[in-house]
């Protein structure tokens, strides 16, 4: 049986609403420097014109932040926000909420006989096939469909999701709590579906999003 697997990563780009920073790990210096040049080659058309708020660091010294950033400015000319960070991140809470959000996507279709696991929440951007397993300590978003196995909460979290574009799971899981399959199979709807949590049981129910 394959399992799917990758290392740990040290550099991640992080969303908030003020804009974009770069969240670093702890880890070695030359490795972290590595692996930013490598994601920004990478991703160099998504972040062409891009400006950025900071580098929150769990290890780094100052003047390493500071060889990163003008790495950043001058190499791949990126603008670097004047007013940096915003001061909530640095607010211990917030830091829990960031380690508590991490997320690995998969750009895959997940086949029979391959395993997802991450402690986290899981992104994948493809189908789930029947004889695949996804689990995860976070929430489960399939962007396609789900016909394999997914098991979300693995450490017994209850309050996490599973959703895909279709539901049509093997096995459905959130923490401890295994979906209840009719004899006619999981109903299949014309719009994303959202398995959570209720009263003790799994409801699975169309994604509404809400109205602002």
């Amino acid at each position: 049986m394959e399992v799917l697997s990758l290392k740990e990563e040290l550099v991640s780009f992080r969303g908030i609403k003020e804009g974009i920073y770069i969240f670093i790990k702890k880890g070695d210096f030359k490795n972290i420097k590595k692996e930013l040049q490598e994601k920004l080659i990478e991703y160099k058309d998504f972040y062409n014109g891009a400006s950025i708020l900071g580098i929150k660091s769990e290890n780094l010294r100052e003047e390493e932040i500071k060889e990163l950033l003008h790495l950043i400015e001058d190499k791949f000319e990126l603008y670097i926000e004047e007013n940096g960070l915003p001061s909530y991140l640095e607010e211990e809470h917030y830091n829990i909420e960031i380690n508590e959000g991490m997320t690995r996507f998969y750009n895959t279709t997940i086949r029979s006989g391959q395993i997802i696991e991450y402690n986290g929440n899981i992104v994948i951007i493809g189908d789930v096939n029947p004889g695949a397993l996804v689990r995860a300590t976070g929430n489960i978003v399939i962007l396609g469909k789900l016909r394999g196995v997914a098991h979300a909460g693995i450490d017994g979290n209850k309050n996490t999701y599973v959703a895909a574009y279709e539901l049509q799971p093997t096995q459905l899981r959130i923490g401890d709590i295994i979906a209840r399959k009719p004899d006619e199979g999981f109903a299949m709807s014309n719009m994303p579906e959202v398995a959570k949590v209720y009263k003790g049981e799994v409801l699975i129910q169309p994604y509404l999003a809400k109205k602002q």
